[in-house]
């Protein structure tokens, strides 16, 4: 998990993903390194090479907000990159953990998700874990099942490169979803089980983790493979839950006049008036910083 030196490891991987032609530079022949050498981002910075080396070996942990933005503009970084990096660089202290409690969706959210009938939403916890879905949710996407980790659910379960047509994209936004919900706390207990386990099990998440990739999830359009009414397009908005740091409610709709609302109207009507779903118990235990 590079524990040690966090801002080194994300500067070394976004440096390996720069190509030099980028800036115009030769690639290709003899180099020894894929993207850009220590010395390049240096150059294009505008700092001295020792300087950025120091950074980069950790042993300069807080640079300067002058030194990230250059650095981000290296990198090509977006929002959520940049500010990844910047909490990587001045870290927040954190207080000591309390004992586990696990990760619960307030009554309120949850009576509010139930008056939705027609619109799929859950509430995802800080790694991914579905802690509350409503009926429609569940019945469109099997990763949205409460108690699933959808990280889990898109790289060990065969299932999801059916249920999701654009596969590799999934898999890729997922990981760096999971970057920026988690931040630079990566001593968190749960994520160092869903990391450990999938790191042993799927090359694509280990690949990807290594990636360093940071995407918040905001808005977007994700088709799916649904086995009961086959292909969905729809598009998806997130809230962060207020009084719950964290939790993002999803809520997913169609194109007015659709297949895809159709569709979706259909699954409406075969799911039962008494469905549970909403309150299935969801055991995800956490450390609360």
């Amino acid at each position: 998990m590079d524990s040690d030196n966090r801002l080194g490891a994300f500067l070394r991987a976004r440096r390996e993903l720069v190509r030099p032609e980028q800036f115009g530079m030769p690639g290709g022949g003899h180099r020894r390194v894929s993207g850009l050498r220590r010395e390049e981002v240096a150059l294009l910075a505008g700092m001295s090479a020792d300087y950025y080396t120091r950074i980069e070996q950790g042993r300069d942990k807080h640079p300067s907000e002058q030194v990230v933005e250059a650095l981000a503009r290296v990198f090509a970084l977006d929002e959520a990159g940049t500010a990844h990096l910047r909490e990587l660089a001045r870290p927040v202290a954190r207080r000591k953990r309390a004992a586990r409690r696990p990760e619960r969706v307030g009554p309120s959210l949850l009576r509010l998700m139930r008056a939705w009938p027609n619109t799929p939403a859950l509430v995802l916890g800080r790694c991914l874990d579905v802690l509350a879905a409503n009926p429609l949710a569940v019945a469109v996407n099997s990763c949205s099942v409460p108690g699933v980790n959808q990280v889990r659910m898109v790289f060990l379960d065969p299932e999801a490169r059916n249920l999701y047509p654009d596969w590799p994209t999934v898999a890729a936004e997922t990981v760096a979803t999971l970057r920026a919900c988690v931040g630079a706390d990566l001593d968190d207990p749960r994520l160092i089980d869903i990391v450990g386990e999938l790191s042993l099990k799927s090359e694509d998440f280990r690949r990807l983790w290594a990636r360093h990739d940071v995407r918040a999830k905001t808005v977007g359009v994700k088709r799916f493979h649904n086995p009961v009414v086959g292909a969905l397009t729809l598009s998806y908005d997130t809230f962060a839950v207020n009084g719950a740091p964290g939790q993002l409610l999803i809520v997913y709709h169609a194109e007015p006049g659709s297949d895809s609302e159709r569709s979706m109207a259909l699954l409406g009507s075969m799911i039962a008036s008494d469905s549970e779903t909403l309150e299935s118990p969801v055991d995800v235990d956490v450390h609360q910083a």
